[in-house]
């Protein structure tokens, strides 16, 4: 009989994806190779693959992971590496306690990850393949999952990868957080992989279910400590204001069937208001500071959101105004996308889809344009164009709750 409870398969996947960049951070800290740590990490999760359905779960899996794929780099490089590069290494690798015996080591996994973020975020590397990089090793995605976020195709994504970590091993750049002269060339990337972690958290990229509350969950939390680190960065502020006011709704997104359900539908006294009354006094002190950027922007649109007891009440005209600025500052397709939701608020639906029309090729791949189209054609009455625009976005995400939430729009103006 196993001392613990069995592990099942889905239980195994579960914690690969929770604990994977809490591995892979420490593992970079001892091997110092971005590589060799992913492949012990990979090997570790291997064995407990094979180990945990008999023996059942340790009592601390992450520290069982961490310990054995430190150990299977110290086995490996015993065998790869000339004698005095295997005596020097392996005092390294097996120096200290084991993180299982000892919790502080994972108590300092936070840093490390934020070490991580940072090493990934180097100017050498473009941004987008920093962006992409740190998502792979803090957020445990796939390629697979990475590439369809940034709508390109899976090998391409692979070899932007494999790229990414050639180049931070060859040119030596150091696993640590930069210099206060360093960190405003890695700054917006380092915000820009936080916050799209907390994206995948909210709203997973595929899958049967629609969050994944641990990498949310993480996202703020490097978000609280980023904030202790940088205290006079407003938007690094702004950041954590906007993912603690988007977080606030989760209790409501999901109906008691499992449904996802829209924000203009949610019981809002479902919402946290502890967190609402933390990110609003955060965007108070935002405004008092007059150094505008795109998150605490953001953040102020959601603060208009928090303030409407029900959707009608929403100061819709506010918004709009608060895009108009997020446009100046942040001029993206997906930003005009959002505008022209609340354009449709303030002016209508007929203005509102020209503005979405004028994005169509740029955001072609994204299931929002098609979804938000559809929902502008529906309130057009033009029911047959706005079916082909939710098989559209039906299409193009593979979400389960989402895709279930269009299918029953679909389904309201093409019963069958």
């Amino acid at each position: 009989m196993p001392e613990h409870p069995a592990a099942t398969g889905p239980e195994i996947e579960d914690i690969f994806r929770r604990e994977y960049g809490r591995a892979v951070s420490v593992l970079v800290r001892l091997l110092g190779d971005i590589d060799a740590a992913e492949e012990a990490v990979q090997d570790a999760f291997t064995i407990a693959v094979q180990h945990w359905p008999e023996a059942g779960l340790p009592p601390s899996p992450a520290g069982w992971i961490i310990t054995t794929a430190r150990n299977r780099a110290i086995d490996r490089h015993r065998r790869e590496a000339s004698r005095a590069q295997r005596q020097a290494q392996a005092v390294l690798l097996a120096g200290g306690e084991s993180p299982e015996d000892n919790p502080a080591e994972l108590s300092s996994v936070y840093d490390d990850r934020l070490r991580l973020i940072f090493t990934c975020c180097h100017p050498a590397l473009a941004t987008q393949t920093q962006v992409a990089l740190t998502l792979r090793l803090l957020g445990g995605l796939s390629t697979a999952e990475i590439a369809r976020a940034f709508l390109v195709p899976e090998p391409t994504m692979a070899q932007r990868l494999v790229r990414a970590k050639g180049k931070i091993r060859d040119a030596r750049i150091p696993y640590r957080v930069p210099a206060d002269a360093d960190l405003p060339s890695r700054l917006n990337a380092a915000l820009a992989v936080i916050y799209l972690i907390y994206n995948e958290g909210y709203t997973a990229t595929s899958g049967s279910d629609l969050t994944r509350e641990d990498l949310a969950a993480e996202a703020i939390r490097l978000g609280r400590i980023l904030n202790e680190l940088m205290p006079d960065e407003p938007e690094v502020m702004g950041l954590l204001t906007l993912m603690l006011l988007i977080e606030s709704r989760r209790p409501a997104r999901v109906g008691s069937d499992g449904e996802l359900v829209r924000l203009a539908d949610q019981d809002r006294t479902l919402w946290d208001r502890q967190l609402i009354s933390e990110g609003q006094a955060m965007v108070r002190q935002c405004l008092r500071r007059g150094q505008p950027g795109p998150y605490q922007i953001q953040a102020a649109i959601n603060a208009v959101h928090s303030d409407a007891a029900a959707a009608e009440a929403t100061d819709w005209r506010q918004i709009l105004q608060l895009y108009d600025q997020l446009v100046e500052v942040a001029p993206g397709p997906v930003v005009k996308l959002n505008r022209a939701v609340a354009m449709a608020e303030v002016s209508g639906a007929e203005i509102a889809l020209s503005l979405v029309e004028e994005l169509a090729q740029a955001l072609d791949g994204y299931y929002l344009l098609h979804a938000i189209r559809a929902d502008l054609l529906r309130r057009l009455g033009r029911n047959v164009d706005a079916a082909l625009a939710y098989d559209a976005a039906i299409a193009r995400t593979e979400n389960k709750a989402e895709r279930d939430l269009l299918e029953r729009s679909l389904r309201s103006i093409r019963p069958g």
